[in-house]
């Protein structure tokens, strides 16, 4: 019984990974407006449509969209998504774009999340 009980633990974690990983946070989560060019948003794999995002940077882009900036909803519209989650797809959508954005490491969230207690305070409106 506890071998079957650490197996199903085993498979609930790696399933728990697997739901989380950027490209199926993209499907689940972004694809609603990034594949159906949706209120201007950004396609998927469109390199002109995110060169100057690209050029932002990794935790300034990805800081501001997870507490809403442009026309993107706070959290891509998933009150109850994760930071860290966000930010897997956010760098999956930009490597399918030509970016060199890695999943996000403790330092790299830390600084998101710097960068989006800054940005909550500023106008939303100068952001659009």
């Amino acid at each position: 019984m506890m071998r079957l009980a650490g197996l199903l633990l085993g498979w609930s974690v790696a399933w728990s990974a697997c739901a989380a990983s950027g490209e199926q946070v993209y499907r689940e989560v972004c694809a609603v407006c990034h594949a159906t060019k949706f209120d201007k948003a950004p396609q998927l794999g469109d390199r002109k449509a995110w060169a100057p995002l690209l050029k932002e940077g990794q935790h300034v882009v990805t800081a501001h969209a997870w507490v809403g900036a442009r026309n993107m909803p706070p959290k891509g519209g998933k009150s109850d998504l994760e930071l860290a989650d966000f930010a897997r797809a956010a760098a999956y959508m930009a490597r399918a774009a030509g970016g060199k954005w890695k999943d996000p490491d403790a330092a790299m969230l830390a600084k998101m999340r710097a960068e989006a207690d800054g940005h909550r305070h500023e106008s939303h409106g100068n952001h659009k």
